[in-house]
């Protein structure tokens, strides 16, 4: 019976709200908090915004509550005002935050992240454009020299530019293991520097990590090796892929499993599947759990344990997610930005006992 297979533990009432153990965590739930930008550090630094942004989470009971994309490199940022975790100093801005959400008995994730291409973009209440260099913005790198839309180009990347990335995420993990991390997700998804290499949309090189599918998965492979072998044996590692380009002659998800496939091998524990980013011409058909079949088709075909996402709002269709077996939990993230306690009131709609902070029980539902 593969982790997380509906079957397990038949008392409880809500498969949602059975806990889910991956190599020494135990997430208390499955209703996970998705990476969400929030456009508000200074120079990388975490500051009282996240503190009280991922705080609100964890005094909700989230099972999982993991950071914003986390840039492990100066020129890895989506924006200027993004998060960072490439120096000490950075380590130390955020550590309140990771002691605050654990000591709620709730884990913690940083999501590692290099925006590659799509890097150096005002934060969308700002434009929609590259910011030029002078003008607080960088020359941007990628697997090749293709940018994304109307973006500045990025520079093609060297062999020392693919060595200092993997080294930059590497050094990452190892900051926020020292933090306490309970796990830290790889960004391989949402048009960013690892989706970049995986999709022959932006992946025009002609070396060896060009070309094939086996050449196109060879940095980001070499990127989780070199996570994993320094990521404490006792914690999971995950991963956040684009299950498709939604773009013909892109990347998708056959494509997709052959990937996770790879990636479970390498001690990926869990991958969340969203999709699209990589590519303006996307054509995506939205809907309520729109990118949840393709969570059930990874974690059936490659074998892996999955994160299901995409317009999932509402605590029966999350039991629904779970109890059929498409995915082992669910990232929520607008609706969390709405209800923050989301899973609070989740617990009371499906019969689910859960843990209310004391100083929250006044409120608890009857």
């Amino acid at each position: 019976m593969a982790p997380g297979e509906p079957g397990e533990n038949q008392g409880m009432t809500s498969r949602l709200f059975e806990p889910l153990t991956m190599r020494g965590t135990t997430f208390r739930n499955r209703a996970w908090v998705s990476p969400m930008c929030q456009y508000s550090s200074v120079d990388g630094l975490a500051n009282d915004w996240h503190l009280v942004h991922l705080g609100s989470f964890a005094s909700g009971r989230a099972g999982l509550v993991l950071s914003e994309a986390i840039a492990v490199t100066p020129e890895g940022r989506i924006s200027p005002d993004d998060l960072g975790l490439w120096s000490d100093a950075h380590a130390e801005a955020v550590a309140p935050v990771v002691d605050f959400v654990r000591k709620q008995g709730v884990a913690f994730g940083f999501q590692l992240a290099h925006a590659g291409r799509k890097a150096s973009t005002y934060a969308p209440w700002r434009g929609h454009d590259s910011v030029p260099v002078g003008a607080g913005g960088w020359q941007t790198v990628g697997p090749s020299e293709e940018p994304f839309g109307r973006y500045a180009a990025p520079r093609a990347m060297t062999a020392a530019d693919l060595a200092h990335a993997r080294a930059a995420f590497v050094a990452a993990a190892q900051r926020a293991a020292a933090l306490g991390a309970d796990t830290v997700e790889l960004h391989f998804a949402h048009g960013y520097l690892m989706h970049q290499f995986l999709s022959p949309l932006s992946n025009v090189r002609d070396d060896e990590y060009g070309g094939s599918l086996e050449n196109r998965m060879r940095f980001p492979l070499e990127v989780i090796d070199a996570v994993r072998a320094v990521w404490p044996d006792d914690r999971p590692l995950l991963a956040r892929i684009s299950a498709t380009d939604w773009v013909p002659g892109g990347w998708d998800v056959e494509q997709s499993v052959v990937f996770c496939r790879e990636a479970a091998a390498r001690g990926v524990d869990l991958v969340d599947v969203s999709s699209a980013g990589n590519d303006p011409r996307q054509d995506i058909a939205i809907g309520p759990g729109y990118q949840v079949p393709f969570a059930a088709q990874v974690r059936r075909e490659a074998g892996v344990p999955t994160g299901a996402v995409g317009l999932i709002t509402e605590p029966a269709q999350a039991e629904q997610v779970v109890a059929s077996g498409d995915a082992d939990a669910v990232l929520l993230a607008r609706a969390f930005l709405r209800d923050p306690h989301w899973v609070l009131r989740a617990a009371h709609e499906l019969g689910a006992d859960v843990e209310w902070p004391p100083q929250y029980l006044r409120g608890a539902f009857s």
